[in-house]
């Protein structure tokens, strides 16, 4: 049974080797593995780096994608594909050797229409900073309670999984992927399969590790990215049930102190409200700083990454709210 792997990626020298070696030594038969790195015009060794491995495996093609963002890739990757399983992987990201074997097996065994593994958040260079945004990321009080990320004692049916592993007659009949959503493109999708009466299915057994970004920096762009595209995917799809409450508890949180700041412009007894707000979530994130602590991480960055996550969470999906204000304006001008 020939399978399709899907790898869109954009600057990934640092991450693109490891996730390509990790597939090489799959236990699944490599005459029926199909690669294809599909690039956005990559600025840096990325293109480099798959061409050198493209000449030692045949079954590797490398596609382009000069509008970049990851549907379009994937997108161009489904039509190109001649398996019947197509599987979108992250460069970002390893898979064990027994990845493709054991999801094709609960595959079968499920009748699904998609399967996904849990994931483990790693990093690359291990640091006092790197271990603690790890930390940060898999823990509930950082990323919410996703099945996904906090993992699971049996199989689950589920809205949505990461790296999906769809049959390909999954975007025949449901559709390909949203060229519209720069994120949220795998949840969007993974919702229209739900609601046409398709199975998703999380499995426990099968687990892929993400690598994390490494500083507060990279953190923060991300972020932001991720909090503003929540809002621009409700706007584009017109409906918000493609996303759970946990997407914008840091869109409440800082409206929690942008609100009453405004109002202390008439009164300055408004003021105790943002402080009270603050200083409860600071208190929160101290406790829980505490209890996440250990020899790898500390306590300074502990705190500064949950800062980072979600307020640079938060300050995105409120640019996402402008940015939808302005398209309305737009639209009727």
């Amino acid at each position: 049974m020939i399978i399709t792997l899907i790898i869109p990626c954009l600057n990934e020298e640092k991450y693109i080797a490891n996730c390509l070696n990790g597939i090489l030594i799959s236990d699944y038969d490599k005459s029926k593995i199909e690669i294809l790195v599909v690039d956005g015009g990559s600025k840096d060794k990325t293109v480099k780096i798959i061409k050198m491995y493209q000449k030692k495996y045949p079954f590797l093609k490398l596609l382009h994608n000069p509008k970049k963002i990851v549907p379009i890739s994937m997108n161009l990757g489904i039509q190109e594909a001649k398996g019947e399983y197509i599987i979108r992987l992250d460069a970002h990201a390893s898979y064990p050797k027994e990845y493709f074997s054991k999801l094709i097996q609960w595959h079968q065994k499920l009748d699904a229409d998609n399967v996904g593994a849990v994931v483990k958040t790693e990093v690359q260079q291990e640091t006092l900073k790197s271990n603690s945004i790890k930390s940060v990321l898999s823990s509930k009080f950082g990323v919410g309670n996703s099945d996904f990320r906090v993992g699971i004692n049996e199989v689950k049916e589920v809205d949505t999984v990461p790296f999906g592993f769809y049959k390909k007659e999954v975007f025949e009949k449901y559709g390909y992927y949203d060229e519209r959503l720069v994120r949220n493109q795998d949840i969007e999708l993974n919702k229209r399969i739900k609601n046409g009466g398709g199975r998703i299915y999380l499995v426990p057994d099968v687990v892929c590790t993400y690598y994390a970004r490494e500083n507060f920096t990279d953190l923060a762009k991300n972020n932001f990215a991720n909090g503003k595209w929540n809002i621009l995917t409700a706007y584009y799809t017109k409906t918000f049930k493609s996303l759970s409450l946990r997407h914008f508890i840091p869109l409440f949180f800082l409206l929690s102190l942008i609100f009453p700041l405004f109002f202390s412009l008439w009164d300055e007894k408004f003021l105790y409200l943002v402080v009270f707000s603050f200083l409860s979530y600071l208190s929160l994130v101290i406790i829980i700083s505490i209890k996440l602590k250990n020899k790898d991480n500390k306590i300074f960055y502990l705190i500064g990454s949950f800062l980072t996550l979600h307020l640079s969470y938060g300050v995105g999906s409120l640019l996402g709210i402008v940015c939808v204000i302005k398209k309305v304006i737009k639209g009727k001008l």
